[in-house]
């Protein structure tokens, strides 16, 4: 075989991403305050974009149809934004976009990245160990819900019947709620007064012994230094008493303020629901924060006729094909969420009309699926949005909850379902026999829980019941006395 240079054809696929495509996509997972910040910038490097009359885009969800939009997407629509996040890794590297729309450079042009980055949040912080920490949907959500009343703090200032009574549930469920986010980094977080702040923080340190819990049930005397008296109702002596107070100034009193204070500021809605005709749901955009772009086609006219030469010319259509692009792109994006929020409001329909009992375990594949479009597409459009209804105002990322598996061809059934099951199970076992973790999913799955040993242990830990070597003494000392 010859070696030496030579020409060789071939043909292959693949799949190019321009800059505008990549602005349409990128503009999904920005909220509506930015998306309006980036008009902004857009109307300042444009010429020929200006602000129209802002217009209502809304759908309707009748309560046993599929939702209907008024204005529906076209199928081509939908591809142009239904892109796999392998196409966009394959342009990371392709230079700034925003700069290549605009003609700009790049420290000029809008990083839509990068906008909005912040240092983490106390809420931010907090919701991503929520999942973690409850492996039940329903107290997770409730948890999501007291940590967006949180104040930059860290505390909670609202009652808990009042959470109760907005999310239309029992107010043993809110106080798990709140137990779940008591729960979290930092200690502390989620305390209602100072004393159960620092007893939170002291039950963490393991120094909450009946000496601790009665300083800090009258933390008024320790503030005027009434240590005689606070060691004769601790029954403690004066080097115990130095101990205690040098262990409870290491606490912090205001855990959240470690964090960003962006947790107390206000939350605009993105999308607005409220109930329409025939027992349905009326579901729009909120208008105050989208701004209708135009293009002003009698400045375009003027400028193109005063245009002295061919760059100028150049210049003035790529301009007008950005403010067309970028009109198209928005429009579009206002559809897709529209299209994905009604899905979500109808497989969540049960919540909005009978509060957080009726949530169901829903995932992102689950409404992909629904509105034919990919997963990483509705997981864009989830992300940094939040919705309004009577209930409150939710991110739309809290209606994804995980759901215990319910077997083949059944549905995912609630994590408080099977809590309850194996508590049934474990009270009603025979003391001789003890039954195991793998004799529990055995039994669960006769009726009809597929679950997964560790899931079965992490529930059977999460409601208090020990493992089958601990029950089985319990039961053995039960019966001796």
């Amino acid at each position: 075989m010859a070696l030496g240079p030579r020409l060789d054809l071939r043909q292959s696929q693949s799949l190019v991403m321009t800059p505008q495509l990549q602005q349409a996509i990128k503009l999904l997972a920005l909220s509506n305050l930015e998306v309006e910040t980036f008009i902004a910038e857009a109307l300042e490097s444009n010429p020929l974009l200006e602000t129209g009359e802002a217009h209502a885009v809304d759908a309707q969800t009748p309560p046993a149809e599929e939702p209907q939009l008024r204005d529906a997407t076209s199928a081509e629509g939908d591809r142009a934004l239904d892109i796999d996040q392998s196409a966009l890794d394959q342009d990371r590297d392709t230079g700034d976009w925003s700069a290549q729309m605009s003609g700009g450079g790049g420290e000029d042009g809008p990083d839509l990245e990068n906008r909005g980055a912040q240092n983490l949040s106390l809420a931010d912080h907090l919701e991503q160990q929520v999942s973690p920490a409850s492996p039940d949907g329903q107290a997770a959500f409730i948890a999501r819900y007291i940590v967006g009343l949180l104040d930059e703090a860290g505390y909670i200032s609202t009652p808990l019947a009042e959470v109760a009574q907005a999310l239309g549930v029992p107010l043993i469920k809110a106080e798990r709620g709140l137990e779940v986010v008591q729960s979290l980094d930092p200690t502390g977080v989620g305390a209602r007064t100072l004393a159960e702040c620092l007893a939170l923080q002291a039950k963490e340190a393991d120094r909450y012994d009946p000496c601790m819990e009665v300083m800090i049930d009258n933390l008024d005397l320790v503030a005027k230094g009434a240590f005689a008296h606070i060691k004769r109702i601790c029954g403690v002596d004066d080097e115990d008493l130095a101990e205690m107070l040098a262990e409870l100034r290491s606490y912090d009193p205001k855990p959240g303020l470690q964090f960003g204070g962006s947790v107390s500021a206000a939350v605009v809605p993105d999308i607005l629901i409220a109930r329409g005709k025939d027992n349905g749901w009326d579901i729009q955009l909120n208008e105050a924060t989208l701004p209708r772009l135009v293009v002003n086609r009698s400045y375009y006219i003027e400028l193109r006729n005063g245009c002295p030469g061919k760059k100028a010319r150049g210049w003035l259509s790529e301009k007008l094909a950005d403010a067309n692009w970028l009109i198209k792109a928005m429009d579009q994006r206002q559809k897709t969420i529209l299209k994905t929020a009604a899905e979500i409001v109808k497989q969540q329909d049960g919540f909005f009309r009978k509060g957080v009992s009726q949530l169901r375990p829903l995932t992102l594949k689950t409404v992909a699926e629904a509105i034919e479009m990919h997963e990483s597409t509705v997981s864009r459009v989830t992300s940094n949005k939040f919705l309004a209804c009577d209930r409150g105002t939710f991110e739309l990322k809290y209606f994804f909850t995980s759901g215990v598996g319910g077997g083949e061809g059944g549905e995912g059934a609630s994590a408080e379902a099977v809590k309850a099951r194996i508590k049934a199970l474990t009270d009603a076992e025979n003391p001789k026999k003890v039954l195991s973790d793998d004799a529990l999913v055995e039994l669960l799955k006769s009726e009809g829980f597929d679950l997964a040993r560790r899931t079965v242990a992490k529930y059977r830990e999460a409601i208090g019941i020990g493992s089958s070597v601990q029950r089985r003494r319990a039961k053995k000392l039960a019966a001796l006395g």
